[in-house]
């Protein structure tokens, strides 16, 4: 679940940004595929560099948790 939580924002951009830049394609009839690939990579970068603050707190609470309850298995 934990790694759902932490790609979800990324593909939702991804998703985002492929449909926007679809239609866009569709409407203008451009099939140029620079048009479609390099939109999609700034956004998907744009959503790394916003989220990753909060990506790489969720994932230091979960190894924080993981390791803080190790000797609940070390019986």
């Amino acid at each position: 679940m934990q790694t759902f939580w932490l790609a979800l924002p990324l593909l939702l951009v991804g998703f985002v940004a492929g449909a926007i830049i679809s239609l866009i394609q569709i409407v203008t009839s451009i099939q140029d595929s620079a048009f479609g690939s390099v939109p999609r990579l700034a956004a998907f970068l744009a959503a790394i560099f916003l989220f990753l603050p909060w990506m790489l707190t969720r994932l230091m609470e979960y190894t924080i948790g993981i390791f803080g309850d190790l000797g609940r298995y070390a019986h």
